[in-house]
């Protein structure tokens, strides 16, 4: 009986602890870091991929002689390099953000506790926001750049959309119907072949490299896109975050300054209560 009385009674502190600490946790920041861990994840895992299929690719169908193509397969092991540099750091910078949102979250919701702000906390807080605006530029660069290669495959895969329609029209020959990569300015114009035509280019599009490869870049600048919203995301939260702190302070050094006041009118009291008493 003892027992059940007991547990009746630790029941409701424990739903209220876990009231408290599910009101500590930081919701907004723990999805944008989500969304920042996946898009980083699609774009550099598809487009590590996808431009690995790409030099596939050009080496088998548009440059056969390895010189043509050598500098444009230094600097992509050179983007797969970035890459994994990438992958690396958001990881931690999310995780980062995610422990700021929990110190800003504890510091506002815990102005009248013990716990206080610092001007060093303010300070970081203020720099994440300016890191985060910067990141989010230079995404907003890495999402154009990524589509990029999305309008080539697509410029492509459309030709050879054109010329199995026209496999039917005996008029109209599907070989005069090319696709020059030179044009692009990723190989060089003494590239051979340098281009594909009708039936070469059609079975070209039907390899599983440029299917994948195709749709690969796709998810990638999907991703690139997903991690700017995050980034934007993110930079709403620490701004708003930042913010709250400035104001935290301030409250704190009121409260300081009123406690101090208070201490100092009872210190007069007390005085004028002890000269009274002694001239009694």
């Amino acid at each position: 009986m003892t027992d059940m009385r007991s547990k009746v009674i630790l029941l409701p502190g424990c739903f209220e602890c876990c009231i408290k600490c599910l009101g500590g946790v930081p919701y907004a920041s723990l999805v944008a870091t989500i969304l920042c861990f996946s898009g980083v994840a699609l774009f550099c895992g598809c487009g590590h991929v996808a431009l690995t299929g790409t030099v596939s690719i050009l080496e088998q169908h548009f440059s056969t002689t390895a010189s043509d193509h050598a500098l444009l397969s230094e600097v992509i092991q050179l983007m797969q390099y970035v890459i994994y540099g990438i992958a690396s750091f958001f990881f931690l910078y999310g995780i980062i953000l995610l422990a700021e949102g929990f110190y800003t979250t504890s510091a506002v919701k815990e102005l009248h506790g013990e716990f206080k702000t610092t001007a060093c906390g303010r300070c970081i807080s203020g720099m994440f926001v300016f890191l985060t605006y910067v990141l989010g530029v230079a995404w907003l660069g890495v999402f154009g750049f990524s589509a990029v290669p999305v309008f080539m495959f697509y410029n492509i895969w459309s030709t050879c959309e054109v010329i199995k329609s026209l496999q039917t029209n005996v008029t109209v020959p599907g070989d005069q119907i090319c696709v020059d990569i030179r044009q692009y300015g990723i190989i060089p114009w003494n590239a051979v072949p340098g281009k594909a035509c009708g039936p070469i280019l059609e079975n070209i599009c039907n390899t599983n490299e440029f299917y994948m490869s195709y749709h690969l870049f796709i998810v990638a600048c999907a991703g690139a896109g997903a991690t700017v919203i995050a980034l934007i995301h993110f930079l709403m939260i620490l701004s708003s975050n930042w913010a709250y702190l400035k104001d935290a302070s301030k409250m704190q050094a009121y409260q300081d300054i009123k406690a101090k006041e208070e201490q100092e009118l009872q210190d007069i009291q007390s005085r004028s209560k002890e000269q009274l008493n002694s001239y009694t």
